[in-house]
């Protein structure tokens, strides 16, 4: 990508967005294009043709999406569904006929099928039923993938997908109710912490074991495969390791000096048992992921506190 080039980041409020307009500044690139979804709904074709039309951005990171915990997933199966091929649909489309030279678009790892084996290959995209609970969102991501594969074939586009593992960082999603494993986890050692409570429970055994990237490494990960792949399918971006429940409590507690007791809930669901990428493709095109779990954790956790005070004042 040239220095002056445009470039559209597309939900760059979001974790994921904000981490690459941050790696996008440090290289030098000054042109971003930037909108907020009061500005501009991406789920409006109308809108979206008419943002392309003015502002010709010359490459894309698509990053925008609605995007929620199991319960918004799948109490808001509908929207999942349509708001995502919505966004997509218009992004893709209008990069195509206003000549975008290059595209990402960033999918989840929630594409794979709920019993594929471990660790996940991207070759085993479409070989068997999904996670009920997430299907709509995972259907919406799989169609992006084919679509950018689609219009590569067609129309002979430059469009790529990048699937990253379970991701956490600066500007994540703390709620109570739909954030994800890590963050709730940082969350809720830290207000046992403040009230002096004697443990903290966590749902099931703490058996099952999962995979995290801290954001920014995802930024690096982009921002390297956008300038050195040109392929189609997809790219899993991970680390290739993963973490117990249990242990990743346990990291969490030490990190944010919490002295009470884990107790596991074991009459609550587990979940998949495991869920890792299988990063051999990325690692083959030159990258590897720099920030280990536990210095992201620490980043991140302070990022909460300063966000925590900023909301108290």
């Amino acid at each position: 990508m040239e220095k002056d080039a445009k470039i559209y980041v597309a939900g760059h409020r979001g974790m994921v967005g904000s981490a690459l307009c941050r790696k996008l500044e440090k290289e030098g690139f000054s042109n971003l294009i930037t909108r907020t979804s009061d500005t501009l709904d991406l789920r409006s074709q109308e809108a979206v043709a008419e943002f392309f039309l003015k502002e010709k951005p010359d490459y894309v990171f698509l990053a925008a999406a609605k995007v929620g915990g199991i319960v918004a997933n799948n109490t808001y199966r509908a929207e999942f569904l349509y708001d995502n091929l919505q966004i997509q649909n218009n992004i893709i489309h209008q990069s195509y006929l206003n000549r975008v030279k290059k595209l990402m678009f960033l999918g989840s790892s929630c594409i794979y099928p709920k019993m594929a084996p471990q660790p996940l290959k991207e070759e085993y995209l479409l070989t068997g039923p999904l996670e009920e609970t997430n299907e709509p969102y995972a259907i919406a991501k799989i169609a992006g993938i084919k679509m950018c594969d689609a219009y590569r074939a067609q129309y002979g586009c430059n469009y790529i997908s990048v699937m990253p593992t379970n991701l956490y960082g600066y500007n994540d999603n703390y709620h109570p109710q739909n954030s994800h494993v890590l963050p709730a986890l940082i969350r809720r050692f830290h207000e046992a912490k403040e009230q002096n409570l004697p443990d903290v429970t966590i749902w099931g055994t703490g058996s099952p074991k999962r995979e995290f990237l801290f954001a920014d490494d995802l930024a690096e990960a982009c921002y390297y495969l956008m300038q050195n792949y040109n392929e189609e399918g997809l790219v899993n971006v991970g680390t290739g390791e993963d973490i117990s429940i249990k242990d990743l409590a346990l990291l969490v507690k030490k990190i944010i000096d919490y002295q009470g007791e884990i107790k596991f809930d074991t009459s609550k669901p587990d979940g998949t048992p495991r869920k890792l990428m299988d990063v051999t493709k990325l690692h083959s095109k030159g990258w590897k992921h720099t920030i280990q779990l536990e210095e992201g954790i620490g980043l991140a956790y302070n990022d909460f506190l300063k966000k925590n005070v900023l909301a108290t004042q």
